[in-house]
């Protein structure tokens, strides 16, 4: 019997689809990563029967990545990183074995079928799937076909069963679009983010940014807020004056009258018209219209839209928004999260959907009612030939979602039922005033039809004024006329669903990576989200693009990008080569990089105004080896010690506390040693400033502190404090705190396994006061209370406590 292997992109996903596929008829088991099953059952396939193995990858296998020596920042040119430096394809998660658990499962398999989501970066998982099992799988005979490609957008049996029947291939080109975006963006994005890291972190100590990163669609992103904040800071507020004129129409009932001239920016000429109004004892109705208007109701939901109205009326983040549409999708309450198209396709069972929710008693009423009296046809949207656009797919209550799962679905289902539902419809009627000279409206909205405003409620017409029953020649009363000054307003700083608007217009990323680039301003400290989820750029973020502009305005305005992801689009459609657009790109940005490179001091001019030198900055801590001067201490990240004597910058570790370390210093080059913690409850290791940047042995690596130090004398070294070797991982040696007594910790230099013992007496030569009485045996991760030895633990750590404590 055959064996036929089929992969998803998610667990949750994989076992979805097996079940509809086997009926429920299935066996399961974890696979050797221990975070993907493999489900399997006998069925038919292409008319035989055969073995079915369903398991999952967690997205993206492979990650794209520079080999090794190029990752080192302070032996690479950033210039060499657009052509000198090879890429290679690396595991995206090495702790997954990703590659080795596919050939595992897939060995020996006859056909594979590839359940990957239905988009570019789908495709391109299709490939890197296919690389770990074809030279593990049989050989076909023959023409014989191996590979096939399920294409599919909703987690429903119907829409499961229907790939099931019509298997397709994956796409080569739309994979290789995705190869040359990633490839772009690694090597214009290291290029520019190590030359201005670098640059900048070593001028300047409040910059309060661990990386200063550039990115071909991030700084773009960035730059449209800093935009709008320039607007802000440049607006001068003009005043104008606004004539209102009030008429009595019922019995203590006025009536407020809009000028026709709307305002006017002379005082001198509105003071006139005020005048000339004044006179006036009564309005003459000029004229009376009613006109029936409608207020259509929403095209069919793609990502963009749900992303904006997820921030603007959810207050959730584009990042996070997707996120739960994606569980929501996954679990099979929805369709795929993202596209494109606002237009259902002309076989699309909208009233299948529909009867779906005939018993949700938020909207079961609406939905009963279209059934019965008729639906009406969605409008006709945008088709952009991807997937349908986002509708429920089964029905859910707020009990099994919860939170933001329940009022994200929430909305996608009031608007799939919108769609579906007629316009709005309004009279609206205007009345035509005149008063001297000067004519006056007022206007009145009366609903005649809610239409799809009963399910969605905060799109509803809101009522004007009461209006008075007249006719032209109708004469009223006049209460008030006045004159109102007022000034202009600037406009506010940018909300998430603004920017994302300004992404999708000028074209910056797609449907998948704008909520990426929008959490990678946030995450970089380039700006703040601030009440109503709007967008504050940082005082770095304002520097940075007004440096851009500066030098090169390309580098932030959105046309190159824009004129890129064309490009790339032209590859994913088999229009344009591969390499000639990434070589064409490259070149491009390359020259730009050294241009960049030349002209820094432009941008350093504004940084220098911005921000404290680091000299100026931090407090002092240890001395330097060098000059025996203090250094002074960076907390802002990334945290650092600045000799500004020597004029030398040392990295520390991060996300910790750093302090003295009792005056002790390093045998090898006289620096005093400082103790990094992450916490009371956490390990801490001492480590030495200059062996922690340049490391005194060849077993040594960058940023090893003195609980990795393989010094054979020195009291502080991996050497004098190594206890034995770390249960938890392969490479780690589990090394004592010294600073942890009495109740003493040891941690693994590697990991993050931590034991403590209490009530131990310890006889290493650094504990001074270790020759006292014995006070009781050790007790740690490895040992049970009461003194008993954990069988799941080995016996060669205890025998290693042993020999050091008593």
């Amino acid at each position: 019997m055959k064996t036929v292997f089929m992969v998803a992109e998610k667990p949750s996903l994989a076992q979805s689809i097996a079940k509809i596929l086997s009926r429920g008829n299935m066996s399961s088991h974890k696979g050797l990563n221990g975070a993907c099953s493999v489900h399997e059952y006998t069925g038919s396939f292409m008319g035989q029967s055969v073995h079915f193995k369903m398991t999952s990858v967690c997205g993206h296998v492979m990650t794209l990545d520079f080999i090794g020596k190029y990752n080192n920042w302070d032996k690479v040119d950033p210039a060499e990183l657009f052509s000198k430096a090879p890429t290679e394809k690396k595991e995206a998660n090495p702790k997954l074995t990703m590659v080795k658990f596919l050939q595992v499962e897939g060995r020996g398999c006859d056909h594979v079928v590839l359940w990957l989501d239905c988009d570019k970066e789908g495709e391109n998982i299709c490939f890197e799937v296919l690389d770990a099992v074809l030279p593990v799988m049989n050989k076909p005979r023959g023409t014989e076909r191996t590979i096939y490609r399920a294409k599919f957008s909703s987690i429903t049996d119907t829409d499961i069963c229907n790939a099931m029947n019509s298997l397709g291939e994956p796409n080569h080109n739309e994979a290789l679009s995705v190869d040359a975006r990633q490839e772009l963006d690694l090597r214009i994005g290291c290029a520019f983010t190590r030359f201005q890291t670098k640059y900048f972190q070593g001028k300047y100590g409040n910059l309060d940014s661990s990386l200063i990163s550039f990115g071909p669609c991030q700084t773009p992103t960035l730059g449209f807020c800093v935009e709008r904040h320039d607007k802000i800071q440049s607006f001068k507020p003009e005043t104008y004056w606004v004539l209102q004129a009030k008429v009595n129409h019922e019995k203590e009932s006025s009536l407020t009258l809009e000028w026709d001239r709307v305002r006017v920016f002379d005082r001198e000429i509105a003071q006139m018209f005020l005048n000339i109004t004044k006179m006036e004892r009564d309005t003459k109705v000029e004229s009376v219209s009613k006109k029936e208007k409608a207020k259509q109701r929403p095209l069919a939901l793609n990502t963009v839209e749900m992303l904006k109205v997820a921030s603007s009326a959810l207050g959730m983040g584009p990042q996070h928004a997707m996120q739960i549409a994606e569980r929501l999708y996954t679990q099979g309450y929805i369709s795929y999260p993202r596209t494109e198209t606002t237009h259902y396709p002309e076989n699309f069972d909208l009233k299948a959907s529909l009867r779906q929710q005939t018993n949700n008693p938020y909207w079961a009423e609406t939905v009963k009612a279209l059934l019965s009296e008729g639906i009406n046809r969605p409008r006709k949207g945008h088709d952009a030939g991807d997937h349908p656009p986002i509708t429920p797919m089964r029905a859910a209550t707020e009990a099994e979602l919860g939170g933001d799962g329940w009022r994200l679905y929430e909305y996608i289902t009031r608007h799939f039922i919108a769609t579906v539902c007629a316009d709005c419809k309004y009279l609206q009627t205007t009345i035509s005033f005149i008063i001297g000279p000067e004519h006056f409206t007022c206007v009145g909205k009366m609903i005649i039809s809610p239409g799809f405003t009963e399910i969605m409620p905060w799109q509803s017409i809101p009522l004007e004024e009461n209006l008075p029953k007249c006719e032209k020649g109708d004469v009223f009363p006049l209460s008030e006329v006045k004159l109102l000054e007022k000034q202009t307003n600037p406009p506010d700083y940018l909300t998430e669903a603004e920017l994302i608007t300004l992404m999708e217009k000028h074209g910056i990323g797609t449907d998948a990576s704008i909520p990426v680039h929008i959490n990678n301003i946030c995450q970089r400290n380039y700006v703040t989200v601030e009440n109503g989820r709007r967008l504050k750029p940082t005082n770095l973020g304002i520097v940075l693009v007004h440096g851009y502009y500066k030098i090169d305005a390309e580098l932030v305005l959105p046309t190159i990008r824009s004129a890129v992801e064309k490009q790339l689009n032209l590859i994913a459609q088999g229009k344009a080569n591969y390499h000639q657009v990434l070589e064409h790109t490259l070149d491009i940005f390359k020259r730009k990089f050294h241009y960049f490179v030349d002209s820094i001091a432009g941008m350093d001019e504004l940084m220098e105004v911005s921000f404290s030198p680091l000299a100026a900055t931090g407090k002092p801590l240890s001395r330097c080896g060098k000059c025996h001067r203090f250094m002074k201490y960076i907390q802002a990240k990334p945290s650092r010690l600045h000799c500004s004597h020597c004029d030398e910058t040392y990295s520390l570790p991060q996300n910790g506390t750093i302090k003295l370390y009792k005056e002790l210093r390093c045998p090898l080059d006289d620096f005093e040693l400082v103790l990094w913690s992450s916490g009371s409850r956490g390990k801490s290791y001492p480590l030495c400033p200059y062996c922690y940047n340049h490391p005194p042995f060849r077993d040594m690596k960058k940023g090893m502190g003195c609980n990795e130090c393989t010094h054979p004398t020195c009291q502080h070294s991996l050497s004098m404090l190594g206890i034995g070797q770390c249960v938890e991982c392969e490479n780690g040696v589990l090394v004592l705190d010294p600073t942890s007594g009495p109740k003493w910790k040891m941690a693994c230099n590697k990991c993050n396994d931590l034991v403590e013992l209490k009530h131990a007496a310890m006889r290493h030569p650094m504990h001074r006061g270790g020759q006292g009485k014995r006070q009781g045996r050790g007790r740690g991760k490895g040992r049970r209370p009461g003194g008993r030895p954990n069988p799941k633990k080995p016996k060669d750590k205890m025998a290693a406590l042993a020999a050091y404590f008593v």
